[in-house]
């Protein structure tokens, strides 16, 4: 993979992967209205070079349905509460994007008409061709299955080249670096080589989705200083790409 020429967009459709915890101030917990506002102007330097924006967030910093489980409450319940969270962070994300000048459409994929669109396939990507970042809420729709892995199926349905995993490690590295100070981090792997190594990526349901559909997978430090956009523009020193 050579990298791009200046200015021209790798990908053209991306479906980012949030953490709710990337709308989260201090404490790890609840909606930082800053923070969105960060996130918002992301995604408005990615939109500006004509990149199609498709935006799937989690709920953790709201709540998280292992907790709820673990009290001896009823998965499922605690699962469709989580998507809740998620629709919560959709709605505040949005309104970080409007506010500046971003077009944004939220898709629930549970039912709520009068604060969301429903999630329809064909209607998102449309969206997403008359360049309107689009936040997909509430997961799949069903309990029992992460948002890692209603990122990979969106990212297949609305045909994205790249799913993209934001996190707080700039990479994917053969052991833990926060353990190993010798860590290495790789540039790019094949799909079979983090199987092989069991390197930790995102759940195997999201995993397998992406490897069967073949959908690549980019992970990298959204917190690294200009680090979506430069990955976005093709620099290979950005995060790690699985292929």
């Amino acid at each position: 993979m050579n990298q791009q020429t200046a200015g021209t967009p790798k990908y053209h459709r991306i479906l980012l992967k949030l953490g709710g915890e990337a709308l989260s101030g201090e404490d790890n917990f609840g909606i930082d209205p800053g923070q969105a506002d960060w996130i918002a102007s992301l995604v408005k330097r990615v939109k500006n070079h004509g990149v199609e924006v498709a935006v799937v967030i989690g709920g953790g910093n709201l709540w998280r349905g292992a907790s709820g489980e673990a009290k001896g409450m009823d998965r499922s319940t605690a699962d469709y509460i989580g998507m809740m969270a998620t629709v919560m962070n959709a709605m505040a994300l949005r309104d970080a994007l409007e506010r500046q000048g971003v077009p944004t459409r939220v898709q629930s994929a549970i039912e709520m008409h009068a604060i969301t669109e429903s999630y329809i396939r064909l209607r998102a990507m449309r969206h997403l061709e008359k360049g309107r970042v689009v936040i997909l809420a509430a997961g799949t729709g069903n309990p029992f299955f992460t948002t890692d892995s209603a990122a990979a199926l969106r990212g297949i349905e609305i045909h994205a080249d790249v799913l993209i995993k934001a996190t707080k490690v700039n990479g994917v590295y053969d052991s833990d670096p926060k353990k190993n100070p010798d860590a290495k981090r790789f540039t790019s792997i094949s799909f079979d080589e983090v199987i092989e190594r069991r390197l930790q990526v995102m759940d195997a349901t999201a995993f397998t989705l992406c490897m069967e559909n073949h959908l690549p997978i980019l992970v990298l430090d959204l917190w690294e200083d200009g680090a979506l956009e430069r990955a976005l523009m093709g620099d290979e020193n950005v995060g790690t790409t699985i292929s």
